[in-house]
């Protein structure tokens, strides 16, 4: 994958696709996130970012899938500390491409700085293949909750 170009939006495209190749049953989801757990008395989960539907940023959700081995359909998996810090390490030579804001990074580096704090948070990584399909989790329904004009059906 060395000669695919990190520095610009079609050669991050392009990188997607290559990434998004190998997995079987691949399809993008139409939002993803990844979340954490409540680190108080409070029931919501905390998403520093969610690719809402309509968003623009595939790779991030490609390349978490690749860590993951999931194909993208709708589901709310446990992502451990050193899965989320390889998905960071395999996504961080987009930042080579200075036209695009990287706000998956940002926000899986900051989940990661809080699960260093706080061990007893846990991290999950939600996927919606199908606005229509079942909420999968409380994680996933509350990620759906910050859909403008969506509300879930629990």
């Amino acid at each position: 994958m060395t000669d695919l170009d990190w520095s610009t939006p079609d050669g991050l495209a392009a990188i997607r696709e290559h990434l998004a190749a190998p997995i079987d049953g691949w399809r993008a989801p139409v939002a993803y996130a990844v979340g954490l757990s409540p680190a108080s008395s409070s029931v919501e989960w905390v998403f520093p970012h969610v690719n809402v539907p309509g968003g623009t940023h595939g790779l991030p959700a490609v390349v978490l899938a690749s860590v993951l081995r999931h194909d993208g359909s709708t589901a709310t998996l446990p992502l451990s500390r050193a899965e989320l810090a390889a998905s960071v390490e395999s996504l961080e030579p987009a930042e080579a491409c200075t036209t695009l804001e990287h706000p998956n990074l940002a926000a899986w580096r900051q989940v990661l700085t809080e699960l260093d704090g706080n061990p007893a948070r846990e991290a999950v990584a939600v996927f919606v293949a199908d606005l229509e399909d079942p909420v999968a989790s409380e994680a996933d329904g509350s990620m759906r909750a910050t859909f403008e004009g969506h509300e879930p059906v629990l």
